[in-house]
């Protein structure tokens, strides 16, 4: 049986991710259901695609994963669900769902072709469905087929010879600095090239192996196991001692 996921803005103190799983288990009991987080900041979408999208390959093909992310949205959004790489993803059209893979989805139902209005959808809508796709029904049968759906576009970086231009694309719970700097782009042109990060008033001329490369305080720059540029200080609040935070820009100059 497929595992469910969840992943949510809902926090820890109410009972609504209580309620959503109890509306899985309702229609199935035998729902296997695996937190993913409920302590993405309310209504961040690119929060919760960071998340989402450094994750869910790692779950098996079939999963099935539940995202209440602002899963109210705006007035016309549509509830819906996609097939991406070989996952069923439930979720408002809010235009999450386009940041998380550049790949086309596979197939795209609208969940609620009558347009019932819910003020809890992620009870009354998501989970229900995600519960019969579990059961074996096919996505098809859950609703309304659409030609496509809401696409945020993710900050790009920018990449040449001499130059790769980035940004903070999230910071940590430790205050780590995750950019949009992947290693196959830096590898290809930093080939026999020295190079020369800068970020804020800081610089560096090196990537470390990891973060206990450095002495407690110190900046460390690694590829993180996502193969994306972090930059963080041993037992320290990158973010809050460099001064910088989401879209900041990083630099990598080649010396040609």
């Amino acid at each position: 049986m497929p595992i469910i996921t969840f992943l949510s803005d809902f926090g820890e103190s109410d009972h609504y991710v209580a309620a959503v799983k109890a509306s899985i288990l309702a229609s199935n009991p035998d729902a296997k259901i695996i937190d993913i987080s409920h302590q993405i900041a309310p209504c961040d979408l690119a929060h919760g695609a960071y998340v989402l999208k450094s994750v869910y390959r790692d779950f098996p093909e079939g999963t099935i994963h539940l995202i209440a992310i602002n899963s109210i949205g705006q007035k016309g959004d549509k509830y819906i669900a996609i097939i991406l790489d070989g996952h069923y993803l439930f979720s408002a059209d809010n235009g999450l769902l386009g940041l998380i893979s550049d790949r086309e989805a596979e197939d795209v139902v609208n969940i609620n072709p009558q347009n019932a209005a819910s003020s809890f959808p992620a009870k009354t809508h998501f989970a229900p469905k995600a519960a019969d796709l579990s059961k074996g029904l096919l996505l098809n049968s859950l609703g309304s087929p659409l030609e496509s759906f809401k696409k945020m576009l993710p900050r790009h970086l920018k990449a040449n010879k001499s130059l790769i231009s980035g940004h903070v694309i999230r910071v940590d719970h430790y205050g780590n600095l995750i950019t949009n700097i992947d290693l196959r782009t830096f590898q290809i042109l930093s080939e026999k090239k020295s190079f020369n990060i800068t970020f804020g008033r800081e610089n560096t001329r090196r990537v470390n192996e990891n973060m206990y490369s450095v002495e407690a305080g110190d900046i460390f720059v690694i590829f993180n196991n996502s193969e994306f540029l972090e930059i963080g200080i041993n037992q320290g609040h990158a973010a809050e001692l460099l001064g910088l935070g989401y879209d900041s820009p990083v630099m990598i100059n080649f010396d040609q």
